[in-house]
């Protein structure tokens, strides 16, 4: 990985590349952390401003040390979070695409409760089904993570070559912060989208499993799409990760102050819902278009408008929020302990953040 010889990267460009650019309600709370850090950097600035004083920039090799430090905290903690929530993640999809095909999704969860549902799962198919498709999740951060952060870092220089750093409220680095960041997601959802159809294709069986690792996934994909079956539902996906990103793209705290832990939680909480009610419908279809033509089923939607007007014909308004529920109730702990993760693990690399100071 290439370090720019420009302006130096400030802690926040760096908790923002390591951390933008998740799915889903992970998106809203990995940009309150961002801004949690702002916060702090502003504050700095201000007390430098007053004492006449300018803090040196880290060296290169101080810049690469603190980069993988990050994106390991970062992706440890995405990792935790993930695999804690993954029953519920799973039964969210499986409820999404319970319309998709009865062929498909013979013996998915029942209409009742989430807990009863979990339960039928684990008696149906084992304890372990509710975890199916969690491991190629954590795979698919590796390549997500390293070309967001890459493509973060090359759009911050090109755009301070042009416009130069005007400070952490300035329109014009606000903005390049909410480019760079949809840029980077959009480009690495691209580039690790593959894994991401493994991962609805494992998640969405039910019963004696017909797909079985992810080599053998994307193998059996290729044999039933050809190539181009690799990018199923792509569209939809990107069409998601740039709402989220619209709607995540705020900017820090206007006077300086470091939000208490509680008020961090309680503002990535409430962002993740609000994300995931307002990206639900999208995800829904992305799901239904990445199952569809599974197990050599014939196709059951022409187009990506097409899922729309066959969801709002057959299931009505409700179809497009199949599997809110569970989606909702695995918002709050995934925040927390993503966060709680996220700043364990700095603090024990090491890594000097505003939690460190409260």
């Amino acid at each position: 990985m290439a370090f720019h010889h420009g302006p130096k990267w400030t802690p926040q460009d760096l908790d923002a590349a390591a951390l933008t650019g998740n799915e889903g309600a992970e998106v809203d709370m990995e940009r309150v952390l961002v801004e949690d850090e702002g916060a702090r950097l502003l504050e700095r600035e201000v007390q430098g401003d007053q004492e006449g004083q300018e803090a040196p920039g880290p060296s290169r090799r101080e810049e690469a040390i603190e980069v993988i430090k990050l994106l390991t905290s970062g992706g440890l903690a995405g990792a935790i979070s993930k695999t804690a929530t993954a029953p519920l993640a799973r039964l969210t999809i499986l409820y999404q695409v319970k319309g998709l095909s009865a062929q498909t999704m013979q013996g998915s969860p029942a209409s009742g409760s989430v807990l009863r549902a979990l339960r039928e799962m684990a008696a149906r198919e084992g304890l372990s089904s509710l975890w199916r498709g969690n491991g190629v999740t954590i795979v698919h951060r590796l390549p997500y993570s390293a070309a967001n952060f890459w493509v973060y870092e090359q759009v911050n220089e090109q755009w301070k070559h042009i416009i130069p750093a005007q400070g952490t409220l300035a329109a014009a680095d606000v903005t390049r912060r909410f480019v760079a960041g949809g840029i980077a997601g959009l480009t690495a959802c691209t580039l690790a989208y593959p894994l991401d159809l493994v991962r609805t294709r494992l998640a969405a069986q039910v019963g004696a499993p017909v797909y079985s690792g992810i080599g053998a996934t994307l193998a059996a994909i290729v044999r039933e799409g050809g190539a181009r079956g690799l990018y199923r539902g792509l569209g939809a996906t990107l069409a998601q990760t740039l709402r989220s990103a619209w709607l995540g793209g705020g900017a820090p705290g206007s006077r300086g102050e470091v939000p208490s832990v509680p008020a961090t939680l309680a503002c990535g909480s409430l962002a993740g819902l609000v994300s995931s009610t307002a990206t639900f419908p999208l995800d829904l279809v992305r799901r239904r278009l990445q199952l569809q033509g599974a197990h050599g089923a014939a196709d059951v939607y022409a187009s990506y408008a097409g899922v729309f007007r066959s969801i709002a014909a057959r299931e009505g308004l409700r179809g497009f929020y199949a599997g809110i529920l569970p989606e909702y109730y695995k918002v709050v702990p995934g925040v927390a302990i993503a966060f709680c993760s996220y700043e364990l693990m700095k603090r024990t690399l090491g890594v000097q953040t505003n939690a460190t100071q409260r």
